[in-house]
């Protein structure tokens, strides 16, 4: 599956699909607008769909400042995860970041989230501290993950 996925910067005409794959995965999906202005709005902000038969099956988003990234999302449809789109997700922020001169990366992550904690190990991030009562929805903590490019 995953040799029929095409991966490409993201534009306006991707926001309902990606709003949707949120609020299928995430219990506090980000919105309609804060999508639109993260892609008109935050000259820093970059996002990749995962597209599979014309259908944003994924995305992921990037907050790029100077020489440092932040991961701020990672999704994947329900129906097409367990097939490496999450992973080619992130190993194409990763390297979209290393040819523009990025050194690190860092995201926050559920502690409880064990499958998304294993794929960022898998592609040499480390453990850094915990924000206590970080997800709003459910004061769950979060992990810092960190890895240098």
């Amino acid at each position: 599956m995953i040799d029929a996925i095409v991966y490409r910067q993201m534009d306006a005409k991707d926001i309902e699909a990606v709003v949707a794959t949120e609020t299928e995965v995430f219990t506090t999906p980000w919105s309609a607008e804060v999508f639109a202005h993260e892609l008109t709005g935050n000259d820093y902000a970059t996002y990749i769909v995962a597209v599979c038969e014309n259908e944003v099956v994924g995305h992921v988003g990037m907050w790029v400042v100077l020489d440092e990234c932040h991961i701020t999302n990672v999704a994947v449809r329900k129906s097409h995860q367990g097939h490496g789109i999450g992973e080619a997700l992130m190993r194409q922020a990763m390297n979209l970041c290393r040819s523009n001169g990025v050194v690190a990366m860092s995201l926050e992550v559920r502690v409880s989230n064990e499958t998304a904690r294993n794929l960022y190990r898998k592609l040499d991030f480390k453990d850094g501290g915990i924000r206590k009562n970080y997800y709003s929805d459910d004061h769950e903590d979060a992990l810092v993950m960190w890895v240098e490019l």
